[in-house]
């Protein structure tokens, strides 16, 4: 991985500042894109160190890696499997696929049409694993079919569906499509609290399959992309559609997105925060917690993904790091960023830098 000089280089705030925005993604997902790797006999070192991680990242439960690293290691598992499923069905969708499917759709006049064709698409090429189109209303539905369901470990295929055709869709016509309502064919896994931003606050389990909900009015806007803009999306891809296609439309994420705007150093009180977004603190209160957090995990979370950019892309001190965050003390942001990740902020460097 580059190194970037010098404590105080503009560039490495400015990295910093993206990685905050960006976020950053569990390690479980690492894990599970990893498995099928594993299954095949081959090593997931060399992987790990092409795009800049440790294998010692894989040991902290806790661990989060940059949406950079991400992407890197995604499109590197694709290409040493020949599969851009990561081996999650009988049949390996090659690589290419994605890439061809983008290109299928483009003529389609409306979301619905480009959908649909979409969904025809996935079921050719993939044996156990499909979607299908239900309009009801004003409800518009993505329903998994699942040949394999009851089996145990089919969770990163059902996210990995979801986030290729709901990427796609909201690419298509230039915008976030709300996902209202969120159903899984699984129990909660350990790491759905990540869901709040993948999908929506509305999170059902234990289902009898696993789909997605929206207005159904998107799938009248037309679509919008061309031969040149899909370049542009597949050579930013996943990173584009981990990132920019998240849930924005939450009180949390506009709650993130003010404090971004300023510094988490001298972040405003709950109280001016709440009155900026034109309600009352208790309202804030009752509305984050009915989204599963609250206004100090939020904070936490920021300053998680902030330090991580910074340990990652800069040579700051862990002493200046810590400063930075609004930590008055190096006991302090050892004790948060430990319990962030498992592992202290000097381990996480060194595991970063391999």
């Amino acid at each position: 991985m580059q190194q970037m000089a010098g404590g105080q280089d503009p560039g490495a705030r400015v990295q910093a500042a993206r990685g905050l925005e960006a976020g950053t993604i569990a390690i479980c997902f690492v894990t599970a894109a990893l498995r099928a790797v594993r299954e095949r006999g081959l090593s997931v070192e060399p992987l790990l160190l092409a795009v800049g991680m440790s294998p010692g990242v894989l040991d902290s439960p806790q661990a989060r890696v940059s949406v950079q690293q991400y992407g890197a290691l995604w499109r590197l598992i694709a290409l040493t499997l020949d599969d851009e499923f990561f081996g999650q069905d009988s049949r390996r969708m090659k690589s290419g696929s994605f890439a061809m499917l983008c290109h299928g759709v483009l003529a389609c006049p409306t979301l619905a049409r480009a959908l649909d064709r979409a969904l025809r698409y996935f079921a050719l090429i993939l044996d156990d694993l499909a979607g299908v189109l239900v309009k009801d209303g004003g409800t518009a539905r993505i329903q998994l079919l699942d040949r394999t369901l009851g089996k145990q470990g089919r969770e990163f295929a059902h996210e990995t569906f979801l986030m290729l055709i709901h990427g796609l869709a909201c690419w298509l016509v230039g915008r976030r499509i709300p996902i209202d309502v969120a159903e899984f064919a699984y129990s909660e896994p350990a790491h759905s609290a990540e869901y709040r931003l993948m999908y929506c606050a509305d999170l059902r389990y234990d289902r009898p399959m696993t789909a997605i909900e929206f207005d159904a009015s998107y799938l009248d806007l037309p679509v919008t992309q061309d031969e040149r803009s899909v370049k542009e999306f597949l050579r930013r891809a996943p990173e584009n559609v981990l990132v920019k296609y998240k849930n924005h439309s939450s009180l949390s994420a506009r709650v993130r997105r003010r404090l971004r705007q300023g510094s988490l150093h001298e972040a405003s009180s709950f109280e001016t925060l709440a009155a900026e977004l034109h309600m009352t603190p208790a309202t804030a209160r009752r509305r984050l917690y009915e989204e599963g957090t609250s206004y100090q995990a939020i904070k936490d979370e920021l300053r998680r993904d902030q330090a991580i950019a910074y340990l990652t892309h800069s040579d700051r001190s862990v002493l200046e790091v810590a400063l930075e965050l609004g930590f008055s003390e190096r006991s302090a942001f050892h004790r948060a960023f430990r319990k962030w990740t498992g592992v202290s902020p000097g381990q996480f460097r060194r595991n970063q830098r391999g």
